[in-house]
């Protein structure tokens, strides 16, 4: 008589995110900020430290998260771009294996506009008919279940699910709280959010994914949950006492360096002009994407935007804490992989620059990158091997036991988190671009060189992130260096071999 093969029980996944997080703000690893709960996922997990974003955007860079694929892959290259329904995410197939899927946040998977192109739930005026979103049952990329929320602090109307939450907790005022076209707040008031924190968004995230893993523990199902989190993303605000906890005198503020432009393309060197004007480079591939010098930013206000920074993250980490608690108290954290990460890094001083953009310093396409697996991945590693966000669909599905779908170009790193290989990747490919017809720059990054090309220039980034891992000396046009950067370029030609870019409509400045 034959053994009866027992079935392997499937884990559960939890994706955290936070959006436009620098690398180096968890309290494990910076003295100067308190992440009490992302010090616990550091303990009991892996924190990757060398872990890139496909593209520093949070619309290319969410849509490599659930399709594994590059932007120039799955068509949604830019902010004002639509990763398409047609796609095939990680939720289409942790449903087919019997998976509950969800998504709690932020998507920006869509446009705030939409052309003849293409339609999107995430544009105006639907995002803001609350009523629309009371009966909203549709499948969004893959996730049965979506309660959304849209733009970050007191950006204009946020709409959809998070103000429906926060009428039925009984803050029929909430349009006090957020700037035109339809809110009150006062566009002025810099760093103290008035918002109290019971209504804050991080709240809802919370609260509405701790309400998901108890329906989906008293039905015995597996899940695949994203609680996707707006901070800290600009505009620098948070509430009380959030927005007195660090003090901007004892900070150590992000600065550049003298002189460290000059070897940089054109573009790099303008941002150390007074108010700089850009526009003679929206035809010729950088499409500079919001403000990048912080030369317009006195010395006080930029202390006090960085203090708010560290306030929004030591908030949102104590929200994190109440998720990671609802693990415990419902018996399942030793089988739910947990994976913490940002959707893009973040400039708030380094290299004199500011926000976001056509900038690939490591600040700004590297992130924070925790895994929680406990018995399956061991505790309190720091690792070295290389990570990208496209990686997180395929590892996924390997860990849940299913095969990787041909077309995704991220690899599994399930045996890198398990700690039996040192690693599954030699190099990172991240792109940006802006503009409707050209590409800007791609950067390929290796063990210790980052090459970046722009498109149609003869100019670039050569960079050793092992002798200079500031990022100060530009060394593309270095004559020592000629052969190393020949031999990089081949090889960031081999890696892009067969990645062919999708040419997709782009809404102007959405």
């Amino acid at each position: 008589m034959g053994c009866e093969e027992i079935p392997v029980k499937k884990p559960n996944i939890l994706l955290i995110t936070s959006d436009q997080q620098h690398f180096d703000t968890i309290g494990a690893f910076n003295s100067e900020i308190q992440t009490p709960n992302l010090d616990r996922l550091v303990k009991e997990g892996i924190t990757f430290q060398r872990a890139y974003c496909p593209n520093p955007t949070c619309t290319p860079s969410r849509a490599s998260i659930i399709t594994g694929m590059y932007p120039s892959q799955h068509g949604a290259w830019t902010l004002g771009t639509k990763l398409l329904e047609d796609r095939h995410t990680i939720g289409e197939y942790l449903q087919e294996n019997n998976y509950r899927t969800a998504l709690i946040g932020k998507a920006h998977l869509q446009p705030t506009k939409t052309t003849d192109e293409y339609e999107s739930v995430e544009s105006y005026p639907l995002l803001a008919d609350l009523e629309y979103w009371k009966s909203f049952d549709k499948e969004f990329y893959g996730f049965e279940h979506v309660e959304l929320a849209r733009n970050h602090t007191n950006e204009h109307l946020v709409g959809q699910h998070y103000a429906l939450w926060m009428e039925e907790k009984g803050c029929e005022n909430w349009r006090d709280y957020f700037l035109s076209p339809t809110g009150n707040m006062d566009p002025n008031i810099k760093y103290k959010w008035d918002i109290p924190e019971e209504y804050h968004y991080d709240t809802w995230i919370a609260e509405r994914s701790n309400a998901l893993l108890e329906d989906y523990v008293k039905n015995g199902e597996n899940f695949f949950l994203w609680s996707s989190f707006f901070d800290p993303h600009p505009p620098y605000l948070v509430p009380e006492p959030w927005d007195t906890m660090y003090d901007p005198e004892q900070l150590t503020i992000p600065t550049g360096k003298e002189g460290e432009h000059q070897q940089n393309p054109p573009h790099f060197q303008m941002t150390q002009e007074l108010n700089p004007d850009f526009s003679s480079y929206m035809e010729t591939g950088f499409g500079i994407h919001g403000y990048h010098t912080h030369r317009d930013i006195d010395e006080e206000n930029h202390k006090k935007l960085s203090a708010t920074y560290y306030g929004m993250i030591s908030m949102m980490d104590k929200y994190i804490g109440k998720i990671l608690d609802k693990l415990d108290e419902l018996n399942i954290a030793d089988n739910t992989i947990i994976v913490f990460t940002s959707d893009h890094g973040h400039f708030f001083g380094q290299h004199g620059l500011q926000y976001k953009g056509g900038f690939h310093y490591e600040d700004l396409i590297k992130v924070p990158f925790i895994v929680r697996y406990p018995g399956k991945i061991p505790a309190g590693v720091v690792s070295n091997a290389l990570q990208s966000l496209v990686d997180l669909t395929p590892t996924f599905m390997d860990f849940a036991g299913l095969k990787i779908p041909s077309e995704m170009t991220g690899v599994s790193q399930k045996e890198v988190w398990k700690g039996n290989l040192s690693s599954v990747r030699d190099h990172i490919i991240c792109e940006f671009r802006h503009e409707p017809t050209t590409i800007h720059q791609k950067t390929y990054v290796d063990e210790r060189y980052k090459l970046t090309v722009y498109y149609n220039q003869t100019y670039g980034e050569l960079f050793d992130l092992q002798e200079d891992p500031n990022e100060y000396n530009n060394l593309w046009n270095h004559p020592d260096y000629t052969t190393l950067k020949m031999e990089l370029l081949l090889k960031y030609i081999w890696a892009e071999l067969g990645n062919e870019p999708l040419p997709m409509p782009r809404i102007s400045h959405a």
